[in-house]
């Protein structure tokens, strides 16, 4: 089995931060998005990875290489523009040929693994395999029916009236199948090759297709939020480390990673949070939840809950929450009134206001 990550969109939500970073690359717990997607991956003893890239292609070449660091192989494969899910799998059928292949979404958040989908995909054969779960406004998604044995009856991409609350998440496992629906299919309204409309295609065509209810976390990281969201969850399973220099006039907190080359000087780290190697901590407060990338130097400030980005520098802010700080991005100001949250793009200069 090979896997196939989509990585070709723009990420216009999440802007500031995608101005400049795509947001397959936006650090969560110190690592890209990406970099999490390929582990999950490799936890499936899938080494053979298609990278559907776009716009963003040199960035994400750059981040991953060749994927050995990540205990994969990866080929990148082009495509001209986001023209749909099922567009994607259309550009990669050269390189899938007759394989079957998990898709995975490059900006979906998946770290209690897909073992269990995997497993079931295998043992049951169906022509294509989805993940499901439940969720409170299923408009947003593409929503599944299904019947009393799980066989997927009908799919609708966003529907304005859903008839079910099963929503799609961000991997599915499909069989070479697929290629003969893909091509039978044109595009939708919206002017999209819709990949529900591939695997309706499919059902309509007698195919048996199964989904199974996905029981552990997910979040497709769509904006700053949900950055935030599974920078937390993936921070909460954090291990602690001492690989840096902590002065004893701090105080380091049970699960904070303090990685090599950073410096902790008279200040106060909760956990559970991550210090970036190189990175400075002085005189200052992190609060739970909070991950500092490498090389970045916080002074006289009070962070809580948020992402600083490589390079990023913090002085003189107290309570600055829920807040991300993009690469190389400059944080400050005059006085120490308190309560800001703050989402910046990289080489940003932010003055805050007094």
């Amino acid at each position: 089995m090979k896997a196939l990550v989509l990585s070709g969109g723009s990420g216009t939500r999440l802007r500031p931060v995608s101005h400049s970073l795509p947001k397959q690359l936006v650090p969560l717990a110190n690592r890209p998005l990406l970099a999490h997607v390929l582990r999950g991956v490799r936890d499936l003893g899938i080494t053979e990875v298609g990278m559907v890239v776009g716009d963003h292609a040199a960035q994400i070449r750059q981040a991953l290489g060749d994927g050995s660091e990540h205990g994969v192989a990866i080929t990148y494969l082009p495509q001209d523009a986001p023209r749909g899910l099922a567009h994607a799998v259309q550009v990669a059928r050269p390189y899938l040929g007759d394989d079957d292949f998990l898709l995975h979404l490059g900006d979906n958040l998946l770290p209690d693994g897909l073992g269990d989908g995997a497993a079931e995909f295998r043992r049951r054969g169906a022509g294509a395999h989805l993940l499901v779960q439940k969720v409170a406004d299923p408009r947003p998604y593409g929503v599944v029916e299904l019947d009393r044995d799980g066989r997927v009856v009908r799919l609708v991409e966003k529907p304005r009236q859903p008839r079910s609350d099963l929503a799609l998440i961000g991997a599915c496992f499909l069989t070479p199948a697929i290629h003969r629906a893909v091509d039978a299919i044109r595009p939708s309204p919206r002017g999209e090759l819709e990949l529900t409309d591939a695997v309706q295609w499919l059902v309509d065509q007698g195919v048996i297709v199964r989904a199974s209810e996905y029981a552990g976390y997910w979040r497709d990281i769509a904006d700053s939020e949900d950055v935030l969201a599974g920078n937390r969850r993936l921070l909460a399973a954090v291990e602690a480390g001492r690989g840096g220099d902590v002065d004893p006039f701090s105080v380091v907190g049970p699960r904070v990673r303090v990685e090599p080359g950073a410096r902790i000087v008279r200040s106060h780290l909760e956990g559970p949070a991550i210090v970036g190697a190189g990175s400075v901590i002085e005189d200052s407060h992190l609060g739970a939840y909070t991950s500092i990338g490498r090389d970045c130097v916080i002074r006289g400030s009070e962070l809580s809950g948020s992402v600083v980005m490589d390079g990023a520098r913090v002085s003189g802010v107290m309570r600055l929450t829920d807040s991300i700080i993009g690469r190389a991005a400059e944080v400050g100001r005059g006085d120490r009134q308190a309560g800001f949250r703050i989402v910046s793009g990289d080489h940003s200069r932010i003055q805050v206001p007094r």
